[in-house]
């Protein structure tokens, strides 16, 4: 566990899934990435594989998490993060285990989104892995069919799989390229559904692109970090 320098009582706390690869600034395992203080707590056995990939597998988890939720409150930080969007699954039993705000997923954005929107354009939804995003993590935070979304997953970029999904991940990290998959893909997306007003990052490990992805689709972009600065902004 680790945090920055900065000493104020407005921390945010951040639930890290259990993962090698490098956190590059704009990564929310970056304390860099934030302006305030940021506490790290590592959830030790929840690797990418186990929470991304089965659903199941997360809610086992569940008790590590509560623990290391409920040991960040005891730090003070005012509000939670987590470090994978498909920690959906948890956010009703997180929320009811702490005092403190719990924020899972860029996800919970989409009813606000799709509001501001209106219904003529689509929400998408870009993810780690598009198979296994199910409507189970959707309906976990409210997302029912009156939310237009589509899915799309970097599921066949070889970099993203190799450096970030793989349970051996000792491929080392590529920004450059998997910047370029997720341009690529992006692109391609919005060209399919046209309707596509708004791209939600689920996978947090994508904010760091968030800027040259808005560039490129000329759309706006949100993720995980948004969304924390958002929480923290109004903490007291």
């Amino acid at each position: 566990m680790h945090h920055c320098q900065k000493s104020s009582p407005l921390a945010i706390g951040v639930l890290m899934l259990d993962t090698e690869f490098e956190r590059i600034k704009g990564d929310i395992g970056n304390p860099n990435t934030f302006d305030f203080p940021v506490i790290f707590k590592t959830i030790k056995s929840a690797t990418a594989d186990k929470v991304v990939t089965n659903a199941n597998k997360a809610r086992d988890l569940l008790p590590l998490f509560i623990q290391g939720a409920q040991e960040l409150e005891k730090q003070g930080v005012k509000a939670i993060a987590t470090s994978c969007g498909f920690l959906t699954i948890v956010q009703s039993e997180l929320t009811e285990a702490v005092s403190v705000p719990v924020v899972t997923s860029s996800l919970l954005l989409i009813p606000l989104i799709s509001t501001v929107l209106g219904s003529k354009r689509k929400i998408g939804i870009i993810t780690a892995d598009s198979n296994s995003l199910s409507a189970q993590h959707l309906l976990a935070i409210g997302i029912d069919d009156r939310f237009p979304v589509h899915i799309k997953g970097l599921e066949n970029s070889r970099v993203f799989v190799d450096s970030i999904l793989s349970p051996n991940a000792n491929c080392r990290l590529d920004p450059q390229k998997i910047e370029q998959d997720l341009l690529d893909l992006a692109e391609s997306f919005c060209q399919n559904h046209p309707a596509i007003g708004v791209i939600i990052l689920e996978c947090t490990n994508l904010q760091p692109y968030a800027h040259n992805l808005r560039r490129k689709i000329n759309r706006p972009v949100y993720g995980i970090v948004d969304l924390i600065n958002f929480i923290h902004k109004g903490l007291p």
